[in-house]
């Protein structure tokens, strides 16, 4: 069966926008063209932001300008976390503190390796303990950076829900566990990929990167995840994630059934390729 028949009724819209002076005007703009987030900016709703961060020095994280614009689309929100957990390379504390300057009384951050009030499901056949932020009536949002990576991103960036350190154990089921979570917690409800720059693999820090000056956003993270990894060079019907949660009805991933609007996706791609010709 062909993968671009499954599931397919009407486009899904994925935006990219050029990162300017006034990122949340562009940002607001952008949300525009998906058609608002009115149902999810509500005073009744608390916003969770899963930001992905694994080393600090790579650089490689939602960046300061983003972060911000994400919060103030969300100004009827009473409030917002900064979610993400402990790994081997240091505690979500420490890695929360990149978004400082976002954080007041209303936008806080918050470690989910701390967290003891946790419900028990099962993810991938294996028991885990997730933090109660997850499981109430709140907007998930997830963003991560525009990079070359076949298991994804701004899904892949789940796999920071569990809170434990050591994270190795599900490695080998890594697909299954993310998709599992993604499910586990209700979806995401707005994608966002932060394409100021662009990076050539999930462990690429400065010295690779490419200034790209784009974000991606959606409200199908399948959607957004499928336009990022093709704006990297990657084939979406290749991409081990991106096909089991099209098998499971998780989003749309062929860029067939997408409406992709704000920039031309032909020009950025090229621009990121240019960049990463220069970088070689």
């Amino acid at each position: 069966m062909d993968y671009c028949s499954i599931g397919a009724n009407e486009l899904v819209k994925v935006v990219i926008m050029e990162v300017n002076d006034d990122v949340s005007e562009s940002f607001a703009q952008a949300l525009k063209l998906i058609g608002g987030i009115a149902e999810l900016n509500v005073p009744n709703r608390e916003v969770l932001v899963k930001v992905g961060v694994f080393a600090p020095k790579q650089k490689q994280y939602t960046t300061l300008p983003v972060a911000r614009a994400i919060v103030d689309s969300f100004s009827q929100a009473p409030k917002v976390w900064f979610i993400e957990s402990d790994n081997y390379r240091g505690t979500g504390t420490e890695r929360l503190k990149i978004w400082n300057a976002v954080y007041s009384d209303r936008v806080v951050p918050f470690n989910l390796s701390e967290d003891t009030e946790t419900q028990t499901l099962t993810i991938a056949g294996e028991k885990m303990e997730l933090s109660h932020l997850l499981f109430e009536s709140r907007v998930l949002v997830s963003s991560h950076t525009l990079r070359w990576y076949e298991k994804g991103s701004v899904i892949k960036n789940l796999f920071g829900l569990p809170p434990m350190k050591k994270k190795a154990q599900f490695h080998k089921n890594l697909i299954r566990v993310v998709l599992d979570l993604f499910e586990a917690v209700g979806g995401i409800d707005l994608a966002v990929l932060d394409g100021t720059y662009a990076y050539p693999g999930p462990g690429s820090g400065t010295k690779s990167r490419i200034p790209t000056n784009v974000f991606l956003v959606g409200k199908d993270a399948v959607a957004v995840e499928a336009v990022g990894g093709a704006l990297m060079g990657l084939k979406p019907e290749k991409m081990p994630i991106i096909q089991e949660a099209i098998h499971r009805g998780l989003g749309e991933g062929c860029l067939e059934n997408i409406d992709i609007v704000g920039l031309e996706f032909d020009k950025v791609q090229e621009k990121i390729r240019s960049g990463k010709k220069r970088k070689s």
